[in-house]
C-alpha cells in the first residue's frame, strides 16, 4: 500500500519515517521555546533535537539532564515524545482515529501492520485497541507501585515521578527526572538496593520490551503454553535467558563493594536495562571489561518485535543461532520449536546483524577519531545509541556537533528499524524477471 506526497507515491514504509521525523520537528520546536528551559531561556536547537530525537527513539541518551535543565513544562512535552515513539506513530495515530469514530482506512491498517510487526493485516485494529489498555494498564501499576517509596523519599514531587519513570521504563526510553535530588545524569542509583522500585521497573522493561502480539498470544491462550505461537515461545525463552545468563555475569564480575541484596539487586537490574531502557542502578563506569562486554551484547541484541524496545531483536539472534546450529548438524534448514525457518527470515536476519555491527562500529571510530577517545568508550555509546539504549560512560554531554549528529543518526536507526529504512530507501521492487547461474564459494 501507499499514500502521495507532492505527487509521488509513498509506501507504507516510508510514511512511517516521515511520521517519525514530522514528531521529532515538532517536539524539538516545542523544546526550544523559553517555557520548556528551567531557567526560562530556551535551549539551542542542536540540543532541544538531540533530546527530542531521544525521546521519540525511546533511547535515553541525553545532553541536559532531563530533571536540572527541563521545566515542568519540557518534561511533560518529553514524557509525551516518548509515549508516541514507545507505543509508535501509527499506533498512536490510529488510536486517536478509532477514538474520534473516524474510520481505519487500509493505507492505516497496512500501515499498522509494518510498524507491529504483525503476520497479517487482519486484525491489526483490534490489536492497536489491546496496545493501548496493555500500556495504560501497566504503566498505571507501574506508577502506583513506586508511588509510595518516591513520595517518601521526595515528598508530593514524588507522585510525578512515579508517572515519569513508570512511563518511561514500559517505553524502554530511560529518561528520569532524579538530577534535581540526587546529583546530575544519576539515574536510579538512588534507589539501587530498594526492591519497590527496582521490582517493579524491571517488570516494565520485561511489559514492554517482548512485544505486544506476545501479550495478546499470553491473554488469549492463558497458560496453555503449547497453543503459544512459535514466535511468542521463542521471545519468552530469550528473554528468560538473557535475564538469567548476564544477571549471574554481572553478580559473579562486578558490585562486590555492595551487600548481597543490594548486589542481586543491581545483578538483576543490569541484566534487564541494556534491553533497551538505559536506566542504570550503578555506576557504568565503574563495571568491569567482562561487564561493559556484556552490556554491549545485550544493547545489541534489544528486546522483541512490535515491542517498544529497540535492537536487532531477540528473534533475530535466536534465527541466527538456530541456523548456525542447522549448519553444525548438517540439516538443510535451522528449526524453532519444532517449526522450520524459511531461508527469506534467515537472510533478513544475517542482513540486519551485518548492518547494526557495521554502524556501530563505524560510528564508534569516527567519534573515536573527531574526539579523541578511547574506541571501547566510543563503541558503548554507539550501540548504546543504535540499540535505543540510553546508558552512557558520561561522554555525550560532551561530544561535538559531528559525533552528536551520528548518535541521532543511530539512535533514529534503531528505533525506525533497519528494514524499514531499507526497503524506504529502496522504494518498490520489482519481481527478478531470471535467476543467474550458481556460483561456488568456499567459506570458512
Amino acid at each position: 500500500m501507499s499514500g502521495r506526497f507532492l505527487g509521488k507515491q509513498l509506501t507504507s514504509f516510508q510514511i512511517i519515517i516521515a511520521g517519525f521525523l514530522a514528531v521529532i520537528a515538532a517536539g524539538t520546536l516545542l523544546l526550544t521555546l523559553p517555557a520548556a528551559a528551567a531557567d526560562g531561556q530556551g535551549t539551542p536547537v542542536e540540543d532541544a533535537l538531540f533530546t527530542a530525537t531521544s525521546a521519540v527513539c525511546v533511547t535515553g541518551l541525553v545532553v541536559r539532564d532531563t530533571a536540572v535543565h527541563w521545566s515542568g513544562f519540557g518534561q511533560a512535552v518529553i514524557l509525551t515524545l516518548i509515549q508516541i515513539g514507545g507505543l509508535g506513530i501509527v499506533s498512536v495515530t490510529a488510536m486517536i482515529a478509532a477514538a474520534s469514530g473516524r474510520r481505519i482506512s487500509l493505507l492505516q491498517r497496512s500501515m499498522l501492520q509494518e510498524s507491529l510487526s504483525a503476520h497479517q493485516m487482519g486484525g491489526v485494529v483490534k490489536l492497536t485497541g489491546f496496545i493501548c489498555k496493555v500500556a495504560l494498564a501497566a504503566e498505571l501499576a507501574g506508577a502506583l507501585l513506586m508511588m509510595p517509596a518516591f513520595c517518601s523519599a521526595f515528598g508530593a514531587p514524588g507522585v510525578w515521578m512515579a508517572v515519569f519513570h513508570s512511563v518511561s521504563a514500559f517505553c524502554n526510553a530511560g529518561f528520569d527526572v532524579m538530577g534535581g535530588r540526587t546529583g546530575e545524569y544519576s539515574s536510579l542509583t538512588y534507589f539501587s538496593g530498594n526492591l519497590w522500585v527496582v521490582l517493579p521497573v524491571c517488570l516494565l522493561i520485561v511489559v514492554g520490551g517482548i512485544g505486544f502480539l506476545t501479550w495478546e498470544d499470553i491473554a488469549e491462550h492463558k497458560f496453555r503454553v503449547r497453543r503459544y505461537r512459535m514466535q511468542t515461545k521463542v521471545i519468552l525463552s530469550a528473554t528468560a535467558l538473557l535475564i538469567l545468563i548476564p544477571a549471574a555475569v554481572f553478580f559473579l564480575n562486578d558490585f562486590s563493594s555492595l551487600g548481597l541484596k543490594e548486589r542481586l539487586c543491581v545483578s538483576v537490574f543490569q541484566a534487564v536495562t541494556p534491553r533497551t531502557a538505559g536506566f542504570n542502578a550503578a555506576d557504568m563506569g565503574e563495571l568491569s571489561s567482562a561487564g561493559r562486554a556484556m552490556t554491549v551484547v545485550l544493547m545489541l541484541i534489544g528486546g522483541s518485535p512490535g515491542s517498544t524496545a529497540g535492537g536487532v531483536k531477540t528473534t533475530t539472534i535466536a534465527v541466527l543461532a538456530a541456523n548456525a546450529s542447522a549448519v553444525v548438524r548438517r540439516r538443510k534448514s535451522p528449526r524453532l520449536f519444532g517449526r522450520r525457518i524459511d531461508e527469506d527470515t534467515v537472510r533478513c536476519a544475517s542482513t540486519l546483524l551485518i548492518l547494526y555491527l557495521f554502524l556501530i562500529l563505524t560510528g564508534a571510530f569516527v567519534i573515536s577519531t573527531a574526539e579523541g577517545l578511547s574506541f571501547s568508550t566510543c563503541l558503548f555509546e554507539t550501540a548504546s545509541a543504535i540499540g535505543t539504549v540510553g546508558l552512557s560512560l558520561g561522554i555525550t554531554p560532551s561530544l561535538g556537533l559531528v559525533s552528536r549528529g551520528i548518535l541521532v543518526g543511530l539512535m533514529f536507526f534503531g528505533r525506525v528499524g533497519g528494514l524499514t529504512l531499507l526497503y524506504a530507501a529502496v522504494g518498490r521492487s520489482g519481481a527478478e524477471a531470471a535467476q543467474y547461474p550458481v556460483g561456488r564459494i568456499s567459506v570458512g
